[in-house]
């Protein structure tokens, strides 16, 4: 089972968003994405998390909270367990990422993005300050077929 992080970093009603366009062969290829990666051994998710943030984009998280966990099924990739992360205090200025393009956009704007369908859902749940989620979300080949949300 694969685990990951996902962050979106906040600043002036933005989040740092990153536009995968870079890496060969990536699951996430032409997508609008949040910074983050894959869990290594021995490490939290709020290891990684710190990890994943630094090396992507230069920056160190200063203050950050765990919004939320989300279990993706697919019958391409298998199965997948996130850790959402927001921030909102960071330190250091934002380098050159060699998985996409690091850009600011404004969360009004976020939808017109090309995201993946579950995506969005998060994001209304990250909008709404929903609390704590959790969130399942099952796809069939590139396809958002079903979803549930839990909230706490």
């Amino acid at each position: 089972m694969k685990q990951t992080t996902l962050c979106y970093i906040e600043k002036n009603e933005s989040y740092l968003m990153m536009h995968r366009v870079k890496k060969e062969n990536d699951i996430n290829q032409d997508k609008w994405v949040g910074v983050g990666g894959k869990l290594e051994e021995g490490e939290s998710p709020e290891d990684c998390l710190l990890r994943e943030v630094r090396e992507e984009t230069g920056l160190v998280l200063k203050q950050f909270q765990y919004r939320g966990f989300i279990t993706f099924i697919s019958n391409k990739w298998g199965t997948e367990y996130m850790h959402l992360f927001t921030a909102t205090e960071y330190e250091g200025e934002i380098k050159e990422c060699e998985e996409g393009n690091l850009e600011w956009v404004e969360k009004s704007k976020i939808e017109e993005l090309h995201l993946w369908e579950g995506d969005k859902i998060f994001f209304r749940l990250l909008d709404e300050n929903a609390g704590f989620f959790t969130l399942k979300l099952c796809y069939q080949d590139d396809n958002l077929v079903s979803h549930e949300i839990y909230r706490y």
